[in-house]
């Protein structure tokens, strides 16, 4: 993606977050995270029917998870690894007709059958995105030293140059690492409490915590944010426009890795047929390069995966999350305790 179409696709999300919603074909709505709703990962839809989904956002999957709850109607959700489960018991979400997916065959065999993915033959999830959760920095302003590390977050050195995305997973993914926790399924209270204790420092550097890649990559180009915990795509796209950032996966305490996907919602208003369209497009082969090279994140497609995912970072989901806090889905108790805690973190308690 060139220079010009990133800044007018990370405008478009920036101004889908504040409006909430973005209109199109009002025959699909797509309940997203900020910035897929870019046309190049479903451009074969786009071919078909001439034009987008509606978009609706979200920045975090606690908040798409209760919006749906209180009674939010749309036709495809984009949930994580973590919390698939939670939404199939919850009975918010359906089975997908793998029958109607035309390069289901092309879908990597560990996606489809992870946990909460597939229950008792029944497909919930049509795994689409790969990636991780990592320490992101200016390579001029913070040292190679400080980089190496998740402690450099609290630094009082980053008073104000710091930022974080506005999610609880990915937020308790550094505060666990930062602790020395990297499987929070064995995680104590008392480790939740060490973690927490550690984002409350991190708090007090805190400028932003970020809600779309858009709004941080903007803060880390003009060199206001220094360091933010973030995903792929952030370094990727800067990186490729001149900007001296850099993704560090491999400090001292290490980073997360997560697995996301499109899951039916029940009782959508919309078309079924175009639901199934959009997921066909995702399933592609050019979508799977486009999200791979431009964006940064794996893609489920295997033949893709196998043919350009070395050079661009990528070997097996396997390898990919060796070291790494693997975003599983987490007890409820657990679960909530998080969620509560996150938010007076945030507000400053």
């Amino acid at each position: 993606m060139n220079v010009f179409m990133k800044t007018i696709v990370s405008a478009a999300a920036v101004v889908s977050i504040s409006s909430v919603s973005l209109a199109a074909d009002s025959e699909l709505v797509v309940f997203d995270w900020a910035g897929y709703e870019d046309p190049n990962f479903f451009q074969q839809y786009i071919d078909k029917h001439g034009d987008t989904p509606t978009y609706s956002f979200f920045s975090d999957e606690e908040e798409a998870f209760q919006k749906i709850r209180a009674g939010f109607k749309a036709d495809l959700g984009h949930p994580c690894s973590q919390s698939v489960i939670k939404w199939r018991e919850a009975g918010i979400i359906e089975p997908i007709d793998t029958s109607r997916l035309k390069n289901w065959d092309k879908v990597i065999s560990n996606f489809k059958d992870m946990q909460g993915f597939n229950v008792n033959g029944e497909q919930w999830v049509v795994p689409i995105d790969w990636g991780a959760t990592a320490l992101t920095y200016r390579t001029d302003l913070v040292t190679d030293s400080e980089a190496a590390t998740l402690q450099s977050f609290a630094d009082p050195k980053f008073a104000g140059r710091v930022s974080l995305v506005d999610n609880v997973d990915d937020a308790y993914a550094l505060g666990f690492l930062a602790t020395g926790v990297t499987d929070w399924n064995k995680a104590s209270m008392a480790d939740l409490e060490k973690a927490s204790a550690f984002l409350r420092e991190v708090h007090k550097n805190v400028r932003t915590y970020w809600q779309d890649g858009a709004e941080v990559r903007s803060l880390m180009a003009s060199g206001e944010i220094a360091l933010s915990w973030s995903w792929n795509e952030v370094a990727v796209i800067l990186e490729s426009e001149g900007a001296p950032v850099a993704m560090n996966r491999d400090t001292k305490e290490g980073s997360s890795t997560w697995v996301c996907g499109y899951v039916m919602l029940k009782d959508g208003n919309g078309s079924k047929d175009k639901a199934y369209d959009f997921l066909n497009a995702w399933l592609e082969e050019s979508s799977a390069q486009y999200i791979v090279t431009e964006w940064g994140y794996g893609h489920s497609h295997g033949g893709v995966m196998e043919a350009i995912g070395e050079e661009n970072g990528f070997g097996t989901l396997e390898s990919y999350s060796k070291n790494t806090l693997w975003q599983a889905p987490v007890s409820p108790k657990m679960r909530e305790a998080m969620i509560k805690e996150f938010e007076l973190i945030k507000a400053g308690f």
